[in-house]
């Protein structure tokens, strides 16, 4: 079964910047593509960032992009986020997630989704 650990989160102060890690074990990410979302406080969980099984493909939600990147590592099984510039409204819980094997392709969906992290807690100070 598989495994996501995310690692990175912290406490940072507003412009700066972090990166996140997600490592998986139990099975390869190969052929799942994988994403990130977050959840603030008392709102729902939203899509970040996607890539597809190679990491040629990605995407970004339109608040991030231009600040947030999002790529992989299949050699190391782990995912990664870059967050630079970062907000106050960036702080949130940040969760890694991967499709099942054989669902190569993107998806900004958290339905498209079937292993999630446990969340990693991003603050960033004003």
């Amino acid at each position: 079964q598989l495994q996501l650990v995310e690692s990175g989160g912290g406490l940072v102060q507003a412009g700066g910047s972090l990166t996140l890690s997600c490592t998986a074990s139990g099975r390869t990410l190969t052929s799942s593509g994988v994403g990130w979302f977050r959840q603030a406080p008392g709102k729902e969980r939203e899509w970040l960032a996607a890539t597809n099984w190679s990491g040629a493909k990605t995407d970004l939600r339109d608040s991030v992009k231009g600040r947030f990147t999002i790529s992989r590592s299949n050699a190391n099984n782990t995912l990664y986020l870059q967050m630079n510039s970062l907000k106050p409204e960036d702080t949130a819980v940040y969760f890694c997630a991967a499709r099942p094997p054989g669902f190569g392709e993107l998806s900004s969906t958290q339905t498209g989704y079937n292993s999630w992290g446990q969340g990693t807690q991003v603050t960033v100070s004003s």
